[in-house]
């Protein structure tokens, strides 16, 4: 694996502190992770109706789900994209660029207008901008892992690895609170006929702190070793294909559980709780902004377990539990008590947030630094597609031909899957990270 010599154009750069590089890692996820869930509390909520004929309030909602889907099939192409130069020139010089690819996107959805306005072209630009999301939300995670996991101490992978798996629970609590606020501010008419879009012009402005935050950056210690040594490889994704694909594979298997445990809960119990069950918006959000203390909260505590432990052993107990949790879903769900519903969320985005810290060191040391960022990237990001794409769909197919018992068998096979699938993997926790 071997190039000509490449200049590191970070050399007489001074290294950013830990603190920096940990907030950076964290900023950027928190605020692509805003950007992909307003949308998908917008799907839930409001984007049938406006980005759809109105002919069919069941078709609306299965199509709204559709467009919320196709952005998962884009983001394992933006992983390549981006994890190609991430893995050729650099980590810090892609995180920049994927950022601004999803904030623009996200501005411009709230730019857009509705079915009513321009017909057919609503949802066929509404989709084109959700690919655009997608392929920059690709090219995220895998750099902010890298940011943080490469420059981390030895033995600390794990508990630096947690601080860009803490900004999807971030992200979630901002964009469940803009939601709320315009529950509580707005009527319903104001809120369908434009307040919905406040969020998404509101991302903006996050995008410009994450911007001045990821300029500043210095290239990772692994990288600019690799670099230094030659190390680096023309065509990233060919080596990774051709060398690693049982860790690439069996790394989207894992990662299944996590998104199939967070959109249940948010994205369809959302869509079942207010619409089905008759909940109000407002005190569907309250739960919802409730529950994800509990992932928050338990990011660090699983994070910080990996590293004294192993990765293995904490994952394979949280896919453990997580096959349980899927049969209280229909007793918890379908009692329509605020109680009973939100402690199944809890329970939901405790176990995801169990489950999702540790995969911020765990993928990453799966490969070697060469192939790092667009395997680590890719098989996130194709655990998206299986596990989260169709998760609201299914999921209301579910519900709809089966009730919400089969619902709970979903989640359950979901979990069973990623626990066979880290069964398989190897613990590469004791190996040289900066391995080529």
């Amino acid at each position: 694996m071997k190039v000509s010599p490449t200049l590191n154009p970070t050399s007489t750069k001074k290294p950013a502190s830990a603190t920096h590089i940990a907030f950076a890692s964290f900023i950027g996820t928190a605020i692509e992770f805003y950007d992909f869930y307003i949308y998908a509390m917008a799907a839930a909520l409001v984007i049938g109706p406006v980005f759809f004929p109105s002919s069919d309030p069941t078709a609306q909602a299965l199509n709204a789900f559709l467009s919320f889907g196709i952005a998962f099939f884009a983001r394992p192409l933006g992983a390549i994209m981006f994890g190609h130069f991430g893995d050729r020139i650099g980590r810090k010089a892609t995180l920049p660029s994927s950022l601004l690819l999803m904030g623009t996107a996200t501005l411009l959805i709230g730019c857009l207008p509705g079915y009513d306005a321009i017909g057919g072209w609503a949802p066929l630009l509404l989709c084109l901008l959700r690919v655009a999301q997608g392929i920059g939300l690709g090219g995220e995670w895998g750099g902010a892992a890298l940011l943080a996991t490469e420059s981390a101490p030895a033995g600390r992978r794990g508990w630096f690895g947690m601080f860009p798996q803490l900004g999807p629970a971030v992200g979630f609590l901002l964009a469940s609170l803009s939601f709320l606020a315009l529950s509580v501010f707005l009527t319903e008419a104001e809120f369908k006929a434009w307040g919905w879009r406040l969020p998404f012009f509101a991302s903006a402005l996050l995008v410009v702190l994450g911007l001045y935050v990821r300029f500043k950056l210095s290239e990772t210690t692994a990288f600019a070793l690799a670099l230094d040594q030659q190390h680096t490889v023309k065509t990233p994704i060919q080596t990774l294909l051709k060398n690693h694909k049982k860790p690439l594979l069996l790394g989207a298997l894992a990662m299944t559980v996590c998104y199939n445990l967070f959109y249940t809960a948010t994205v369809f119990c959302l869509s079942y709780g207010t619409q089905t069950l008759g909940i109000a918006r407002l005190d569907f959000l309250q739960m919802l902004c409730f529950a994800v203390l509990f992932m928050a909260l338990i990011t660090p505590v699983s994070a910080a377990l990996s590293d004294q432990y192993g990765r293995k052993p904490v994952l394979l107990i949280g896919c453990f539990l997580a096959i349980l949790l899927g049969f209280s879903l229909n007793p918890l769900l379908s009692s329509a008590h605020v109680v009973a519903i939100t402690l199944f969320l809890s329970l939901a985005l405790l176990l995801m947030g169990a489950t999702f810290a540790p995969m911020g060191a765990f993928l990453p040391e799966q490969f070697p630094v060469a192939v790092r960022y667009s395997g680590a990237g890719l098989s996130y990001n194709l655990g998206g597609i299986l596990g989260a794409s169709s998760a609201p769909y299914v999921s209301q197919l579910l519900a709809n031909h089966g009730g919400l018992t089969w619902v709970g068998y979903y989640v359950s096979a979901m979990a069973l899957i990623s626990l066979g699938a880290v069964c398989l993997m190897q613990d590469q926790q004791k190996l040289d990270f900066n391995r080529a």
